[in-house]
């Protein structure tokens, strides 16, 4: 973050963080409206509009935790069910599965309209981490799917985490709270969900992965685009989270989102603004065509 000293930015620096903020503000309106407009109703709409997305969130979601993940063994997982010639550790291959049957779950619940439930987070945490947890977290009796047993394991630059005798009535807490906040405003129930339950941190591993999950679900279900957090924008994510633990500021991660939701659905709304704008051209064409006064002169002249 720059500071600036006494007297404050240049005039021009002011005008251009505005306008960056009312031009991202409006793309944010416009990639909402957009998805809105594809009016899913069943997971096999949802899973067309998502078949790129579903890799690419899986991707950079497990690439987060995991810098052995690449994008051409998620897509090869995700579209043959195999990798060829693999030489890395399998734990890689169990977590780019994992991600895979995590997307399937999901669909899934969308048909069903499964409400988030401290259930269904347990769940989802276990499809994402099946198979996976090391020898010491069992020699700890850490399992999959089940809220951690010990407080060894923390998050952030603080090494945040809620007391293992908390973790349920946390969780509930939490829950309860973004019920009652209702449809208001998705994106924020979201943000707030999310980095309390990252703050909580519940689970012995995976809880990064079953957060991000659980929070594009939340969005599906209260019609608002899913996001994909990019890896490179991890740090800007991070320090988003850690904000939040020491401050209780909300707005920064609200804005992160805000920007990845952009940055996630852009390719679609530039295709969708250029066939409107085609479609648009072609109808003045064809308006221009049947009153062209040469046309019709033409037609006097021949008579």
């Amino acid at each position: 973050m720059v500071y600036y000293k006494k007297g404050g930015a240049p005039k021009y620096r002011i005008e251009k963080k505005r306008q960056d903020f009312m031009n991202s503000d409006r793309q944010y309106e416009r990639t909402v409206e957009l998805w809105r407009s594809y009016g899913i109703a069943t997971s096999l709409e949802l899973a067309a509009h998502l078949d790129n997305f579903a890799i690419l969130f899986s991707y950079n979601s497990g690439k987060i935790e995991n810098r052995e993940i690449t994008y051409h063994d998620t897509h090869e997982i995700f579209k043959n069910g195999r990798v060829c010639g693999y030489t890395g550790d399998l734990r890689t291959l169990y977590e780019i599965k994992n991600l895979k049957d995590a997307s399937e779950l999901m669909y899934r619940w969308f048909d069903e309209r499964k409400p988030i439930t401290l259930d269904s987070i347990r769940e989802m945490q276990f499809e994402l981490t099946k198979g996976t947890y090391d020898e010491r977290r069992w020699e700890l009796r850490e399992r999959p799917g089940e809220f951690k047993k010990n407080d060894l394991w923390g998050v952030g630059m603080h090494d945040v985490a809620a007391p293992v005798d908390e973790i349920e009535s946390d969780l509930q807490q939490d829950l309860d709270e973004v019920s009652e906040f209702g449809d208001k405003n998705p994106l924020v129930a979201a943000a707030f969900w999310h980095a309390r339950f990252e703050g909580v941190h519940a689970f012995a591993d995976g809880n990064g992965r079953t957060g991000r999950a659980m929070m594009n679900y939340y969005l599906l279900l209260h019609n608002h685009p899913p996001i994909v957090i990019f890896d490179e924008d991890r740090k800007d994510y991070y320090a988003a989270l850690d904000g939040f633990d020491t401050t209780g500021d909300l707005k920064p991660l609200i804005g992160f989102l805000r920007l990845e939701t952009c940055r996630t659905w852009e390719s679609a709304v530039q295709r969708e603004d250029r066939s409107h704008q085609m479609s648009l051209e072609e109808k003045r064409e064809t308006v221009s065509r049947r009153v062209s006064l040469n046309e019709i002169n033409h037609d006097f002249d021949v008579r």
